[in-house]
């Protein structure tokens, strides 16, 4: 098991193959963005019984080089090093399939996505492919959350706490891409649907004021996209759990059309990626544009 580094609140950080921190160098503002799903290490315990190169279409690779910009403008990255294939961080750490464990899991609550076999630990692919040809121990389905999904989520709520406690108020975007296409597994229950540019979730405006997904919304419009709220995405546990628009913690889900920017069944970046970067980090400015006014308008409200 990987021991868990003490975490710092005023300087880069890195778990090597977990996680990494990179915090702005001046110019702070209170937005944070996390990208969960982006790392590609596959740790030697894994046991997968599925082509390498199949697991691999369930990532959302690149995304935090899409945003890697943010911290330039004053935003906070966190982003996992390891694949969501391993653990799903988007889920909380107790949503078991039982199907995937070999004896009853202590505490399980599994969610409708286990059901799907896309809990915690994803049982099939998005195209129904089974990811393993055997079950997990308790054992190893404690350590991989002691070792890799534990350490992202303490230290997103530690910094989402911190940049409040500095502000006030706290802006968190939830960073992923989406296939272009819905499959089998698809929230939606709809296969072959085609997806918009973007997919705005804000758990139906929950999770976040109103304001700040109608302004990504807008924004991303302006430039050309298509953007669509909530549908078939509206978030899952790393809004969910961290969001408080009543107290000032607000969490907006982006999801990208991965044809944007990449060749979806090599996986490699495609003459869109340049032009994606750049209007992501022109999004990322004009974020730490209203997330300044927000907070500087509390200021004057006091």
């Amino acid at each position: 098991m990987l021991s868990t580094v003490p975490i710092s609140s005023n300087k880069n950080h890195v778990i090597p193959r977990v996680l990494r921190l990179e915090l702005p160098s001046q110019n702070a503002i209170p937005l944070l963005l996390d990208s969960p799903h982006s790392g590609t290490y596959y740790p030697e315990d894994f046991g997968y019984s599925l082509e390498l190169a199949k697991l691999q279409q369930n990532e959302d690779n690149h995304v935090n080089e899409l945003y890697g910009l943010a911290p330039q403008y004053g935003a906070a990255l966190l982003e996992a090093l390891f694949s969501r294939n391993y653990i799903d961080l988007n889920r909380a750490a107790d949503d078991v399939d039982p199907e995937v464990v070999d004896a009853p899991y202590p505490g399980a609550r599994p969610s409708p996505n286990s059901k799907l076999g896309r809990g915690l630990l994803w049982r099939l692919m998005s195209n129904g492919d089974a990811v393993y040809n055997r079950r997990l121990s308790v054992a190893e389905v404690k350590a991989r959350i002691e070792s890799y999904h534990r350490p992202y989520h303490q230290l997103l709520a530690q910094q989402l706490r911190r940049l409040h406690r500095e502000f006030g108020q706290v802006w968190h975007i939830n960073c992923h891409s989406m296939s272009s296409v819905s499959g089998a597994q698809s929230p939606d229950g709809k296969v072959g649907v085609e997806r918009p540019d973007f997919v705005l979730g804000d758990h139906f405006g929950t999770s976040c004021e109103p304001a700040m997904t109608q302004f990504v919304h807008e924004t991303l419009e302006k430039m050309g996209y298509t953007v669509d709220d909530n549908v078939p995405y509206k978030g899952a546990e790393l809004t969910l759990a961290y969001s408080k628009p009543a107290l000032g913690f607000h969490s907006l889900q982006i999801e990208i059309n991965s044809k944007l920017y990449m060749n979806e069944e090599t996986r490699e970046k495609n003459a869109g990626f340049d032009k994606l970067r750049g209007n992501l980090t022109s999004l990322v400015t004009q974020l730490s544009r209203f997330v300044t006014s927000r907070v500087v308008k509390d200021v004057h409200a006091v």
